[in-house]
């Protein structure tokens, strides 16, 4: 466990129950660290985690291919074909 050396200036509290007490104290124990310092990186690491997974859309495979598919048909956009045959404002 690689524990943060930054400056800490922000203060977390958590009402947890006694048995969730004494499974973080018995980790921190085995990788010596205080509970504080375990709490606070499982923390960050778990922040990260959901925050990197929020970038994701998950699906089941024939529903990707379903969509990717569905990109190689064209709808009929009558109001973007009208605005393709509008006169250019700019000239190339």
């Amino acid at each position: 466990m690689t524990i943060t050396t930054m400056m800490k200036t922000r203060r977390l509290e958590a009402r947890i129950d006694e048995a969730t007490d004494e499974l973080i104290t018995e980790a921190a124990e085995l990788l010596h660290v205080t509970k504080s310092a375990f709490v606070s990186e499982v923390a960050r690491r778990e922040a990260q985690r959901v925050i990197a997974r929020a970038d994701l859309t998950l699906m089941a495979p024939e529903i990707f291919d379903s969509m990717m598919a569905s990109l190689d048909v064209p709808d009929a956009a009558p109001h973007l074909a009208a605005a393709a045959r509008l006169p250019r404002l700019i000239k190339r």
